[in-house]
């Protein structure tokens, strides 16, 4: 016969404590529970939940911290588990909330609010507090998950106070979590960071570009409607110098758009001292790979482009570039968003940037047409070979540069940034007028861009120029946008055929 036996506790239960947090995937920010069970066993330190390196080592840095803020370490079999396990956890951010919730377990930290808030941030050995990356994210992210307020380390307490309707609590020490439990000290919200200059003193002026008026032209054009832009032309014609000097003509970000890309900085550790408002210029070096160009890893990283979100990526020298990380661009150019799959699932990054490249003519960089060059015909093909036709029927404005003469670089100062900035943003507002906020003529659907208006002449030009060069559809809508950015600077209300032609001409590639 089967006896019937009634289960009996252990004379000294487990005890068990949850927390808050969260991990970086990617550039948002993913919520974590930490549950920290205490109970009988032989002295071990266990966490589990798919941790990496620098989750594993919060045992060490929780250990000492804990000790050094004159806490009890408990000599007991202690287990800390992040759920959901199938979520690969990453950085030391959890750091804080693993010791909270250890104190909390062990019966040294009474916080009944414990589980109404959420903690992240790095521990010193001395129990100090240390800044994490996505400091902005985490706090928009406990926002939405319904915390009433996050605490942090102090110095991240001006970027997560960015977010609007969460409390936010900066502590220095793992020690000051007592007073907070206790109700004995409550810290003043800080104050969010600083709105920086949209063009800080100092900064490279298009004034410097002399001469070069089809130059100035094209990087007008291309500011105005956010398109992409290759300038062609030999070494040291001022590609490079008119690149870093796009910046100055675009508009600044607005409020919504600064918090994206103070979003992104946050997430790679790249925050500045205070809230951008001019636009990203990234300029990564010709041998980076097509991860690093768009992103990818294991954990996902963000990418150039995606650096350069609402900014300028700036390609110099774009045949050197590899062929595989040029043809990466193709779909980050067309939907403004970069999908990485992985074993884990698909991760999707913002990515809405102009992209400006620069690139000589050859090999030795004079040109075929130039009696000095001494590439041959192959090369030549395989150095331009680099540059599909797929990529750069994605590229909307193809300069051809010259080298300046002698009177024109010893001559005077060319037009001044702020002059052009206000065009392009007099552009760029009848643009929000139309499409919407923080939207311009480059982000056009094709629905959108045929329903521009056109004059019989601009349309007729259009269709005969489709018939005789046949032209691809994506050529034939990204050729309605760009006149559509021309008659904005115009301020016109139609396409006319001057505009159509002059677009036309701007997307040739044998142009010069």
């Amino acid at each position: 016969m089967w006896t019937i036996c009634q289960w009996t506790p252990p004379s000294v239960p487990s005890v068990l404590a949850t927390a808050r947090t969260f991990t970086l995937d990617g550039i948002s920010a993913r919520p974590v529970r930490v549950e920290v069970d205490v109970h009988r066993g032989l002295p071990n330190f266990t966490i589990v939940g798919l941790p990496d390196a620098a989750v594993r080592e919060a045992r060490e840095r929780v250990r000492a911290a804990i000790v050094n803020c004159g806490f009890e370490f408990p000599l007991r079999r202690i287990v800390v588990n992040l759920a959901p396990a199938s979520l690969r956890k990453a950085g030391p951010g959890m750091d804080l909330a693993i010791a909270a919730a250890l104190l909390s377990a062990s019966e040294q930290l009474e916080w009944e609010g414990l589980a109404k808030v959420a903690l992240v941030g790095e521990l010193a050995l001395d129990g100090s507090t240390r800044p994490i990356h996505g400091a902005l994210a985490m706090a928009e992210q406990a926002r939405e998950s319904g915390a009433e307020a996050i605490v942090l380390p102090a110095e991240n307490g001006s970027e997560a106070a960015l977010a609007e309707g969460i409390g936010v609590v900066p502590v220095e020490a793992l020690g000051q979590l007592l007073s907070l439990a206790a109700g004995d000290w409550s810290p003043p919200r800080p104050g969010p960071l600083p709105l920086l200059p949209s063009v800080p003193p100092g900064a490279p002026d298009l004034a410097d570009l002399r001469g070069q008026p089809h130059l100035r032209h094209a990087l007008e054009v291309a500011a105005a409607g956010g398109h992409s832009l290759l300038m062609v032309g030999p070494p040291g014609a001022g590609k490079s110098l008119a690149a870093g000097r796009l910046p100055s003509i675009l508009p600044p970000l607005s409020a919504a758009e600064a918090l994206e890309v103070a979003r992104i900085a946050s997430a790679c550790g790249r925050l500045g001292p205070g809230l951008p408002g001019g636009r990203p210029f990234r300029a990564p070096h010709h041998t980076i790979s097509a991860a690093g160009l768009v992103g990818g890893g294991q954990p996902i990283r963000a990418g150039e482009v995606t650096l350069a979100h609402r900014g300028v990526l700036f390609l110099d020298e774009l045949c050197e570039f590899r062929r595989d990380a040029l043809e990466a661009l193709r779909a980050p150019l067309e939907s403004g968003e970069v999908s990485i799959a992985r074993v884990g699932g698909q991760r999707s990054l913002p990515c809405r940037f102009m992209l400006v490249a620069a690139s000589n003519p050859c090999p030795c960089g004079r040109g075929e047409a130039d009696p000095d060059c001494t590439c041959t015909p192959y090369e030549v093909q395989r150095y331009g070979g680099k540059l599909s036709g797929a990529l750069a029927d994605r590229i909307d404005v193809l300069a051809a540069v010259r080298q300046p003469s002698a009177a024109e670089i010893g001559g005077s100062l060319g037009e001044p940034s702020a002059a052009v900035r206000e065009r392009v943003c007099a552009a760029r507002e009848r643009q929000e007028q139309r499409l919407g906020p923080g939207r311009c003529n480059a982000e056009m659907t094709p629905a959108e861009g045929r329903a521009c208006p056109l004059s019989d002449q601009a349309a007729a030009l259009l269709a005969d120029l489709y018939a005789r060069q046949r032209l691809s559809g994506r050529a034939h809508d990204r050729a309605l946008r760009l006149a559509q950015t021309l008659t904005d600077l115009a301020g016109a209300s139609e396409i006319g055929e001057e505009q159509m032609a002059q677009a036309l001409q701007m997307r040739r590639r044998d142009h010069g």
